[in-house]
């Protein structure tokens, strides 16, 4: 095949919307990853013969199937259940369970398609793959998210294994969650293995799995911020989400002598001018993880606070921004708010929290912005990290962990900065990401034939 002979960049697209049809996310993440690929692999002929770009675009399988359960009123609920394999080229699928209501077989595809790079970047041997249901966890009773977590399992066991595909935690999916389902796993199987991680310390799990995206995401931040001879001492910050990405991103960035203005939750967000303090960090974790509550009671307990219902906080002045809620929360005028109101960095720990819109007027402004799969890969890094310590039947102290991850999301920036350094002084992390990501993966692929 020679070179004229490729198909170009949406001809490529037009294949992509017609294999897919009605399913946005996907195919706005094949968009944004397939921009910057096609100009990398433009005189590269093995990746063009082998159809590289195109087969990681085709996840190896989707797996669909039916959830019952009984609630606690003893009627049966019918939900439904998927477990997205994208790739295994350098490694067992890994990436997380979803329960919400907006979990479709679009969500999950985009989220296995962006962590097959995710994982890439992170230098651990690990595939893409991501799972969920349309199951709603707000409002149900422990025992029933116990007997939801039990049934999900009893299907996903058949297709999962340490050495297979490995899940974790996601939106609507934490320790307990991770507890019902691993106890449900063990129990089919009568075997104790690394099949899932974000497990309890007591059972296999690892330290600082719950701080790692978010702590991950901040010192990314860093780094940007450091390549420029800046850090965040005395920068103010604002910051979408209230779970265990954005407190933990608070608490980072506390720490490391910035200033919080803002959380959120899907009922809005709260600005506190005086700063998120840890003393107040502490107390969203503990609302949100143990009441349940809603962000906007904070403003009871911390007057210096207001409350925003139904609205973003990117309208907020600040030097960066964090956004840690879910995809597509930061849209083409939130971007240009941003810009307008100072803001030089820009730091994703939720995953495609930026729309295409967005991320563009971010690179045409040329602020620092940092992807999703590059900024929230601390997460899954850890959890690699938890897979390694199952495996060896070992763990390792905080420290050498909370080193191991630094070294980690180090190393992730300086493979952006190697394939997205544009010459003039700016560098595109997202085209320095997609790139390096794709490169370890399709070379893996091209050693393995047509498999």
């Amino acid at each position: 095949m020679a070179v004229s002979d490729h198909v170009d960049f949406s001809t490529f697209m037009e294949g992509v919307k017609k294999r897919n049809p009605g399913q946005p996310e996907f195919v706005q993440a094949v968009q944004e990853v397939s921009e910057d690929i096609f100009d990398f692999i433009a005189d590269k002929e093995e990746y063009h013969a082998q159809q590289i770009l195109r087969r990681i675009a085709e996840p190896d399988r989707v797996v669909s199937f039916r959830v019952c359960w009984e609630d606690d009123n003893g009627n049966i609920r019918v939900q439904r259940g998927w477990r997205v394999q994208n790739n295994n080229a350098i490694g067992p699928y890994k990436g997380g369970i979803r329960f919400h209501p907006s979990v479709t077989e679009s969500v999950l595809k985009f989220l296995a398609f962006e962590q097959t790079f995710k994982n890439a970047l992170t230098g651990l041997p690990m595939g893409g793959g991501k799972g969920g249901s349309n199951f709603n966890p707000k409002g149900k009773s422990v025992r029933e998210i116990m007997r939801f977590c039990q049934s999900f399992m009893t299907e996903l066991y058949r297709h999962i294994g340490a050495d297979i595909d490995v899940p974790a935690g996601d939106i609507g999916v934490g320790g307990r969650e991770i507890g019902f389902m691993f106890g449900q796993y063990k129990r089919i199987t009568n075997e104790f293995t690394g099949v899932l991680t974000g497990k309890g310390l007591e059972w296999g799990g690892s330290l600082i799995r719950t701080e790692a995206t978010g702590y991950g995401a901040v010192y990314f931040l860093a780094n940007m911020l450091a390549a420029k001879g800046q850090d965040l001492v005395g920068k103010t910050a604002v910051i979408s989400g209230s779970g265990n990405v954005a407190t933990h991103a608070a608490e980072k960035i506390v720490q490391l002598g910035g200033k919080v203005l803002t959380l959120s939750d899907s009922g809005g967000f709260i600005h506190d001018p005086d700063g998120i303090t840890q003393e107040k960090i502490d107390w969203v974790k503990a609302h949100k993880t143990h009441r349940r509550g809603r962000i906007e009671e904070y403003c009871d307990e911390f007057k210096s606070a207001s409350f925003t219902a139904g609205k973003t906080p990117w309208g907020v002045k600040c030097d960066v921004a964090l956004p840690c809620a879910t995809q597509n929360e930061l849209l083409g005028d939130d971007a240009k708010a941003l810009v307008a109101n100072g803001c030089i960095a820009v730091s994703e720990g939720a995953n495609m929290p930026t729309n295409l819109e967005g991320v563009h007027v971010f690179k045409d402004a040329k602020i620092m912005f940092a992807p999703g799969k590059a900024a929230n890969a601390g997460g899954v890094a850890v959890s690699g990290l938890e897979m390694s310590q199952n495996s060896g039947r070992r763990a390792w102290s905080e420290g050498e962990l909370q080193q191991m991850l630094k070294d980690i999301m180090d190393g992730i920036h300086k493979s952006c900065i190697t394939y997205g350094d544009q010459g003039d002084g700016y560098i595109d992390y997202v085209k320095g990401a997609n790139i390096a990501g794709f490169k370890k993966v399709a070379d893996a692929m091209l050693a393995f034939g047509v498999v």
